[in-house]
C-alpha cells in the first residue's frame, strides 16, 4: 500500500485546495460544509515524514518510494551521528526539518523533549518537561518510552510522573504550550504508550492498577473533549486509529479487551473479550480483520472481524509481545519477542514458516517496499524479504551494543537510537543512515 501525503491518509479528512476556495466563497451564505473540516484540524506533515509511532499510517509501513540503505556499520552510510542526553526508548519522529526523542535523565531526575536538525544532526534544542516523580520501572524499561507525535506545528508527548500520566504540548521551538493530566498511575513493569494524533485530538492511554484511562484532548487547548475508564490492570499498548470495515476505528487491546472506540466522540463501537491482560503490541489490519497479541498471563496472537460482530476468527500461541506486527497482502509478518522470524495468512492464522534470527527483539520492525528492517536488542539489525513463501535474508547490520528503539525510516534514511560505550560509560546515539553516494 502506498504511504501519501498525510493530508490523504485514509484516517484523516482531505483538505483539498479546492476545498478552501468552496469554503471562502460560500462562508457567506452556506454553513461550513462536513467534508471541509476547520482548520484545528489540520496535519501540516507529507509522506517523507515520520510524524508519529509505526509511522504515516501508523502499522510500521513506511513509504516505498524510498531507497534506504540495507547495508551499513559505524563507518559505512553514516550520514550523521549525535549524542543523546539521558535514556529512553522513544523512536526518532520525523517531521520537515526536525527530528524529535523524549528522554529521561535519572540522575538528575528529569523527563524532557530532544530537537535535531534533520539534515546535520545538531541539537536544536532540549526542553524539561518533568523534574523530580520519576517512577520505578524495570530493568528493561525506562522513564522515556513513548514516542512523541508531531501534526507540523506542535509536539506531543505522554509522560507517566508523579503517580500520574500527563499529556504535554510543546511548539516547533520547544516552548510548553499546555499540560494536562488523564489519569492516576501506579508503575508495574513501565510506562510506553505513545500519543495519537486524529483530526482535532490528540488521544493518550494510560492503564494499570490505579485504574485505566483513555482520553482525547484538544490539541490546541488540552481540554479533554472525552474519556473513558478502563479495568484496574497493568497494560502497555499505545491507541491506534485503522479505517477498517469501512470506517476509522480506534483500537486498544489489554486488560483481557479488545476495544474499538470512534476516535473523535469516543463511542464504543465494539469490545470483546479475548486479549491477554497484559499487551504491548500495537494493532495492525489486513482490511477486515484486526490482530492482537500478548504475552501475560499467556502467550497468544489472535486475529478478530473489526465489523463489530466480536468473532474471534482464530489464535495461535506465539509470543509476540513487544515488537508489532506487519501486515502485507493477505499475510502478517512478525518477530517474536524470543528472536524467531515469522509469517502467519492473516485469514486463517497458518503458519507459512518460522526462522530462527538471534538475540531478543524488543524494536517493532518496519516495513520498506517488501523489505523488513528488523533490530534485535544487541544491536543487529535483519533485512529481510516480505516473502510468505520463504524466509530471504538480504543483510544483517551491526551498530552499537543495544538497539531497544524502533527504527525509523523516511525520506530514505534510517534513523536509530542505538546505545554505545563512550570513554568506558554508557552513552546513547541518533544515528541517521543514508546511501552514500
Amino acid at each position: 500500500m502506498l504511504a501519501p501525503s498525510i493530508r490523504n491518509v485514509r484516517s484523516e479528512p482531505v483538505r483539498s485546495f479546492f476545498c478552501t476556495l468552496a469554503v471562502a466563497a460560500a462562508a457567506a451564505l452556506f454553513p461550513l460544509p462536513a467534508f471541509c473540516q476547520q482548520v484545528e484540524d489540520r496535519i501540516s506533515v507529507d509522506a517523507a515524514d515520520w510524524p508519529w509511532w509505526r509511522g504515516p499510517q501508523r502499522n510500521g509501513v513506511a513509504n516505498p518510494d524510498q531507497n534506504p540503505p540495507t547495508e551499513w556499520s559505524e563507518s559505512q552510510n553514516v550520514a550523521w551521528k549525535s549524542p543523546i542526553p539521558g535514556r529512553g526508548h522513544s523512536a526518532p519522529t520525523v517531521v520537515g526539518r526536525r527530528v524529535f526523542l523524549a528522554t529521561a535523565d535519572e540522575q538528575e531526575g528529569t523527563q524532557s523533549v530532544l530537537c535535531y536538525d534533520r539534515e546535520t544532526g545538531k541539537q536544536l534544542w532540549q526542553t524539561e518537561v518533568h523534574r523530580g516523580g520519576l517512577m520505578r520501572k524495570n530493568e528493561k524499561s525506562t522513564a522515556a518510552s513513548g514516542t512523541v507525535a508531531c501534526d507540523g506545528e506542535s509536539v506531543f508527548v505522554n509522560f507517566a510522573n508523579g503517580g500520574a500520566v500527563h499529556v504535554t504540548t510543546l511548539s516547533l521551538e520547544g516552548k510548553q504550550r499546555w499540560q494536562t493530566k488523564i489519569g492516576d498511575y501506579i508503575i508495574h513493569q513501565g510506562y510506553g504508550a505513545s500519543p495519537a494524533v486524529y483530526r482535532s485530538l490528540v488521544i493518550a492511554a494510560a492503564d494499570s492498577h490505579a485504574g485505566g484511562v483513555i482520553a482525547a484532548l484538544d490539541r490546541k487547548t488540552g481540554a479533554i473533549e472525552w474519556k473513558h475508564d478502563r479495568p484496574k490492570e497493568p497494560n502497555y499498548t499505545s491507541p491506534i486509529i485503522l479505517n477498517v470495515a469501512g470506517r476509522d476505528q480506534l483500537f486498544l487491546t489489554g486488560c483481557n479487551l479488545f476495544s474499538s472506540f470512534d476516535p473523535l466522540s469516543g463511542k464504543t463501537l465494539w469490545e470483546v473479550k479475548g486479549a491477554t491482560t497484559e499487551c504491548v503490541t500495537s494493532t495492525v489490519t489486513d482490511g477486515e480483520r484486526v490482530f492482537c497479541s500478548g504475552g501475560y498471563p499467556k502467550n497468544h496472537l489472535a486475529a478478530v472481524l473489526a465489523d463489530g460482530s466480536g468473532k474471534i476468527v482464530w489464535e495461535t500461541k506465539d509470543r509476540v509481545y513487544v515488537p508489532s506486527l506487519l501486515a502485507r497482502d493477505g499475510h502478517l509478518f512478525g518477530v517474536l519477542d524470543a528472536g524467531v522470524a515469522a509469517c502467519w495468512k492473516s485469514d486463517t492464522g497458518k503458519e507459512q514458516w518460522k526462522k530462527r534470527l538471534g538475540g531478543e527483539f524488543s524494536a517493532s520492525p518496519v516495513l520498506v517496499g517488501d523489505m523488513i528492517f528488523a533490530a534485535n536488542e544487541n544491536g543487529e539489525t535483519y533485512v529481510y524479504r516480505a516473502d510468505p513463501g520463504k524466509y530471504e535474508q538480504m543483510a544483517v547490520n551491526k551498530l552499537g551494543d543495544q538497539t531497544m528503539a524502533s527504527p525509523t525510516i523516511c525520506g530514505s534514511r534510517i534513523y536509530l537510537r542505538v546505545v554505545e560505550q563512550v570513554d568506558g560509560r554508557r552513552q546513547e546515539m541518533l544515528y541517521c543512515l543514508a546511501r552514500q553516494k
